[in-house]
């Protein structure tokens, strides 16, 4: 036997290798010796409080239940649906009183079977204001539905394609929001419009005297429109949208670049590409960033909540907004 092998040292190594379970035994007072052998481990757990958040746009009559669903177990606490445009032109005022009927009571009780509150806002969408006489009669029809209990005000309105027709309804829009003291949420065109149709909507809220900023949300930003809607004491919404819109990155991006305040995110989930769980998927983003659970929850629930509480219909429950 070699000499390192003999007085139990590693012939690799010249030092005394570790005791097997054998060894340890007949150490401690030979093989048939009783001890005790006492192992204290130490275990450090991290938790994580369950996420909250508020999806402030999604169009959920376009969605299925399974999405209602999805969207509790994923800590969503309340869902707020715009009117928006059904994928073809209405023909009617009829036609608009069944869809305000269907935010303001089927949908409600529909979202309501998955313990979701769900809010509604009213307008006629930019895509169908070039019927100017279809418009005017869509909106005097909508002051019969502003007090429904789940109303929050005026939305989105807003310009598609930025045309004379587009800009007279918004402006029209505006003027019923303001008689009646709702909040409003607008939207922006897409894409290669989006710059133009910011600036002309900025101009109209600023020039009506009755506007307060802080009653308006201004959705669908992107990073070059973003910050001229916050300079000008707006809020404004970053839209979780696949194809037309934002990403998480890209969401998360303006964050750190214009910060937390006064900024909420969406899904503007409907009947197109789009993902319901969009915002809690961005929650993800924002954490592999490094960014602290007060931050996501800020941006997620507490930011809209400040928004939409505005508006005394909206309660989700006991508050725990500081």
């Amino acid at each position: 036997m070699a000499a390192g092998a003999a007085d139990g040292r590693s012939e690799r190594e010249g030092r005394r290798a570790p005791f097997s379970q054998t060894e340890a035994i007949a150490v401690a007072g030979g093989l048939n010796a009783p001890f005790t052998l006492t192992l204290t481990f130490t275990l450090t757990f991290t938790f994580t409080s369950p996420m909250r958040y508020i999806e402030p746009h999604g169009h959920m009559v376009s969605r299925t239940t399974d999405d209602y669903q999805a969207m509790v177990t994923a800590g969503c606490v309340a869902v707020c649906e715009p009117a928006f445009w059904a994928g073809f032109d209405r023909g009617s005022v009829e036609g608009f009183r069944d869809y305000y009927r269907q935010l303001t009571e089927y949908e409600p009780a529909r979202a309501a079977k998955y313990l979701l509150p769900h809010f509604s806002w009213l307008c006629l969408n930019p895509k169908e204001a070039e019927n100017l006489a279809l418009a005017r009669d869509v909106l005097a029809l909508i002051p019969e539905f502003l007090d429904r209990p789940n109303v929050l005000g005026i939305g989105e309105i807003g310009l598609n394609r930025n045309t004379r027709n587009e800009m007279t309804v918004l402006e029209q829009h505006v003027d019923l929001a303001v008689k009646h003291d709702q909040l409003i949420l607008v939207h922006t065109p897409h894409l290669e419009d989006k710059l133009k149709g910011t600036n002309l909507i900025l101009d109209v809220l600023r020039a009506h005297r009755g506007v307060k900023p802080d009653r308006v949300i201004i959705d669908h930003v992107e990073e070059h429109t973003i910050q001229r809607v916050l300079d000008r004491g707006f809020w404004a919404g970053i839209t979780l949208y696949p194809d037309s819109k934002s990403s998480p990155p890209r969401a998360v991006d303006m964050l750190e670049v214009c910060g937390r305040e006064r900024i909420w995110m969406n899904s503007a989930c409907d009947w197109g590409h789009s993902d319901p769980l969009a915002v809690p998927k961005t929650a993800l983003e924002m954490r592999r960033r490094g960014h602290s659970d007060d931050f996501v929850d800020a941006v997620l629930y507490r930011n809209p909540h400040r928004f939409l509480s505005q508006c005394p219909k909206f309660r989700i429950g006991e508050s725990r907004c500081s």
